[in-house]
């Protein structure tokens, strides 16, 4: 029984371990390599976490208003 407790924290804790990834659309990808500077690329990947971040908000926000309701 410890046993199964303990590979279940290791499985989150894989499971929740970032990993750096560079992914884009081949079009994407050309315009990014021709230019010299990174500037593009890095303004493109910080648009990908900000999309990326607002569905989490939403539905944090969504749990915590449920939340409330059921305890009042």
């Amino acid at each position: 029984m410890h046993t199964k407790y303990l590979f279940l924290i290791l499985f989150f804790l894989v499971l929740l371990t970032p990993m750096d990834v560079e992914a884009q659309c081949a079009m994407c990808r050309a315009v990014l390599e021709s230019e010299s500077t990174g500037k593009a690329a890095e303004g493109i990947n910080n648009g990908i976490v900000y999309l990326m971040a607002v569905p989490y908000v939403l539905v944090a926000g969504l749990f915590y208003f449920i939340y409330r309701k059921m305890r009042a």
